[in-house]
């Protein structure tokens, strides 16, 4: 059976042995393959489907301007800006259904911008030295990014090494003969949030758009969760988002690892897509707790999640500024926007008698919200708190009300 086609991606100068045989085991599954060199310098051993030249000239450069470049760093934006274009052109014309980079820190980089060149549902395999490291940024993942070590792999084949290659062969030809890509033909709603024990309207709302006719993809906002819900949005995949769970802004406001991106927040507005907003658990930033606590924290309330997470509490006029901060994002909307703003609290561990609840740094935060949102944002005060049934009927009259005016669709 020769199925699927994976596209073969790397520096064919430096690395066509390790290349050669990520092709013969997808050859040997039963795949076929097509190829692309990213090479600068050298050449390949046997020619590409898709040679340097091709890649370069796609970006509008040449392998002559790269050289002339004077640096690697230069040179490989060439070839990464070219890579991406034709990646994404090739997929468009239906000339391969699964796609596997290999490199170190130069090749990983070049990945990451043609993972991102490739909608979601197309099967995307980075096999990196430097998987899984800090060193790549969460906002440079495409939402369904796949990775694993290459160990062992920095220069030749060995048994080590092979093994990682053999499974990424065997994986992104799997991906592509089994995955399921999103359905272009059923509107979608992107809805963030936390787990239910901390935010609950999740129960609710997903059956109740289910039965309007919406397909419901609810993202965790845990860093990378929001990093996929600001890619897809970018893309214009959602009819409408119920972005009810910003804690994500704050972690990136206060400076925590668990960003997702400055980006976050801003999207789904510049794409004009529908925006059902609330700043749920707004009080809280999330950080890597099996790291040193930073000093700054050192006199704050803090909440070990699990031995991945800790959430510190933020104080009054911190609080403050994630309020202007979520004013300053949604500035930038050209779509619809509602700011529903519950009065009792936005998380279940800042209820009244809750061990979290702080009424006077609530109060400060709404008010610094509705006094700094622009004119644009329609603001709903709710007289309850995020997890009362109140809270999930207003998104759904805000929600109901833009339907009927032909807003979403």
């Amino acid at each position: 059976m020769t199925d699927k086609t994976i596209l073969v991606i790397g520096t064919y100068d430096t690395k066509d042995d390790e290349l050669a045989f990520l092709a013969d085991v997808i050859r040997g599954q039963g795949g076929q393959v097509a190829t692309m060199d990213v090479s600068v310098l050298g050449d390949p051993s046997n020619p590409c489907d898709y040679s340097k030249h091709d890649v370069a000239a796609e970006g509008g450069s040449s392998i002559e301007a790269a050289i002339a470049s004077g640096n690697e760093n230069g040179a490989m934006q060439i070839m990464a800006a070219g890579a991406a274009l034709l990646t994404a052109r090739l997929y468009a014309e239906g000339k391969f259904d699964g796609m596997i980079v290999l490199g170190g820190t130069m090749g990983t980089d070049l990945a990451l911008d043609v993972a991102s060149a490739l909608p979601l549902g197309v099967p995307k395999y980075i096999v990196s030295t430097v998987a899984f490291s800090p060193l790549i940024p969460a906002e440079r993942l495409a939402a369904d990014t796949q990775m694993i070590l290459w160990a062992g792999g920095l220069y030749g084949l060995n048994s080590v090494c092979k093994s990682s290659l053999s499974q990424a062969a065997g994986a992104v030809l799997g991906a592509a003969r089994a995955v399921q890509p999103p359905d272009p033909n059923k509107p979608l709603i992107g809805m963030m949030s936390l787990g239910t024990s901390a935010l609950k309207y999740v129960i609710p709302l997903k059956p109740a758009l289910e039965e309007r006719g919406f397909e419901v993809a609810v993202f965790h906002a845990t860093g990378m969760g929001g990093r996929a819900f600001e890619s897809l949005a970018g893309q214009g995949a959602f009819a409408c988002v119920f972005d009810l769970c910003t804690q994500e802004l704050g972690n990136h406001v206060c400076g925590s690892n668990l960003s997702a991106g400055a980006d976050r927040l801003t999207n789904a507005g510049k794409h004009g897509t529908p925006q059902i907003v609330a700043p749920g658990c707004y009080d809280l930033v999330d950080i890597v707790g099996w790291q040193p606590m930073p000093d700054k924290w050192a006199d704050h309330p803090k909440h070990a999640h699990n031995r991945l997470l800790t959430s510190i509490v933020l104080n009054d006029e911190e609080r403050r500024s994630v309020a202007r901060a979520h004013s300053d994002q949604l500035a930038q909307a050209t779509g619809p926007v509602a700011m529903l703003l519950p009065q009792d609290g936005l998380g279940e561990w800042d209820r009244v008698g809750a061990d979290l609840h702080n009424k006077e740094g609530l109060q400060q935060f709404l008010a610094e919200l509705e006094n700094t949102l622009p004119d644009s944002v329609q603001k709903h005060r709710i007289e309850g708190h995020i997890n009362d049934p109140i809270f999930a009927d207003t998104a759904l009259q805000v929600f109901d009300q833009w339907r009927d005016r032909g807003l979403v669709a």
